[in-house]
């Protein structure tokens, strides 16, 4: 398996060489150069297995130059019930007939994106050990990724973590997760201004090719193949936990803020799952759903950018979006570079009357819609009531589109993304009580916190990188 960028002006490389890298040096992403195909026997082989096994599986499609005995060691390591506390890793909770939650947010910071950050924390750690090399890991969240990777990569002796976060607006349990690590390899800085600042500048170092290669940058971000890779793990699991036969279909909804959990649905399903819907859920920050109905892809400025009670998904600018419209436009890379300058030049493109659209819209399996604070708040109060389930809000979107677009025939499987205490404010609002904390986690939000504050500026950042960057 070789990878490519999705501007189409780097050299192929395999899945070792790209495993600590962000963007392409033509400021693309790295995607496999064609699609693994699951054979039937394949697929009914993979049904029964337990979950890191499962994901061994999946993985050594996308990382065949990785040692096979090690990745297994890696997996093995990392899929623990102790980490996630339960066997099953992510396990499936049945509300009805073909109404599933799939829990994601069983692991060390609450939330879906530990599913991959554990297991990108430990093969991180075993390619520097192998190499020799250190790494300063930049990145950028809207709230749940920065946790993960702080906690999957603190006090790793190879590794500094430098993570951009939009000032004031992750909710207090975030922050609390994040700026409360006093470990010496954790640098937060709070970026003023939202999280596509933060990300625009992730980009911009990352584009300073002789900054990036002095100082070992590296990504944890969604933009790292690696993060997509794993996720695609739990949608087989997924499938397999809500059906039958390998012969039935099933529809997944995913709330989206930055693509990258709802394209691992998309990979799954180029594979071969029988995937018959991607349901994407937007809040009030609707440019993907925009898209999806229209055809044109509108990022919005910062300040249009709205502040939501479901903050991580408070993007317009979703990095894995350009792995999909490279895929879409038949894998040309030439036009996503084309396109991605009409971004720059004109604040969007338009699909709708190209090829690509009808291909889109036939072929994909998206369908979307967009949720608001009202419909959050509404749909905890009645999975709560009808169900006894008490979900957060991103979730909450998630169901709410999911039993909109929710075809009864077929399997609707909704995906977790956190769990309710890290937005304690709007169950509150919503239930008129506390969720519920695991243990450990009470006072979060009353330790000591450590964080920089700094302007949206990539020169800044990188002399705050260079001051504190291991040789």
């Amino acid at each position: 398996m070789k990878y490519v960028s999705t501007r189409g002006h780097a050299a192929s490389q395999g899945f070792t060489d790209i495993l600590l890298e962000g963007l392409a040096p033509d400021g693309g992403l790295m995607v496999p150069e064609q699609w693994p195909r699951l054979t039937r026997p394949k697929l009914d082989a993979m049904r029964d297995l337990p979950y890191p096994r499962l994901a061994f599986e999946v993985l050594r499609f996308f990382a065949d130059d990785f040692p096979g005995g090690e990745l297994k060691s890696l997996v093995d390591r990392t899929y623990t019930a102790q980490a996630f506390g339960t066997p099953e890793i992510t396990p499936l909770h049945t509300l009805e007939p073909n109404l599933h939650l799939l829990r994601l947010s069983n692991g060390p910071t609450l939330a879906f994106k530990d599913v991959a950050m554990q297991l990108l924390g430990n093969l991180f750690e075993a390619v520097l050990e192998r190499q020799g090399r250190r790494l300063n890991v930049l990145g950028a969240t809207s709230g749940d990724t920065g946790g993960a990777a702080e906690h999957a990569l603190r006090g790793k002796a190879r590794v500094n973590v430098f993570m951009l976060s939009p000032n004031g607006r992750m909710s207090p349990f975030q922050r609390a997760q994040m700026y409360s690590l006093q470990d010496a390899n954790v640098f937060n800085v709070a970026i003023e201004g939202a999280f596509d600042d933060c990300q625009d500048v992730v980009k911009a170092v990352n584009l300073d090719a002789g900054f990036k290669m002095r100082h070992a940058v590296g990504a944890v971000n969604s933009i790292n193949w690696a993060r997509v890779v794993a996720q695609v793990v739990y949608y087989f699991k997924g499938y397999f936990a809500a059906t039958r036969s390998n012969d039935e279909q099933v529809s997944f909804a995913v709330p989206s803020g930055n693509f990258g959990n709802v394209f691992a649905g998309y990979v799954a399903k180029r594979m071969g799952l029988p995937v018959r819907r991607l349901v994407l859920a937007t809040n009030e920050n609707d440019v993907l759903d925009e898209f999806f109905r229209t055809g044109r892809y509108r990022p919005r400025k910062t300040s249009e950018v709205h502040a939501t009670s479901s903050p991580s998904m408070d993007i317009s600018k979703a990095s894995n979006f350009e792995r999909f419209i490279w895929d879409a436009v038949d894998q040309d890379g030439d036009k996503v570079a084309w396109l991605w300058r009409q971004v720059d030049e004109e604040g969007g493109f338009d699909l709708s009357t190209d090829r690509a659209w009808e291909k889109i819209e036939e072929d994909s399996g998206f369908a979307s819609g967009r949720s608001t604070h009202a419909d959050r708040i509404a749909t905890i109060r009645l999975v709560n009531e009808k169900y006894g389930v008490l979900i957060d809000p991103h979730t909450a979107d998630g169901v709410k589109i999911g039993l909109r677009l929710r075809e009864g025939r077929y399997p609707t499987i909704c995906l977790e993304t956190a769990l309710p205490a890290k937005f304690d404010e709007t169950i509150v609002e919503a239930l008129g009580r506390h969720a519920p904390r695991p243990p450990g986690f009470e006072g979060i939000e009353d330790r000591p916190q450590r964080f920089d504050v700094m302007r949206p500026d990539p020169e800044a950042v990188k002399r705050y990188i260079e001051e504190r960057a291991r040789d």
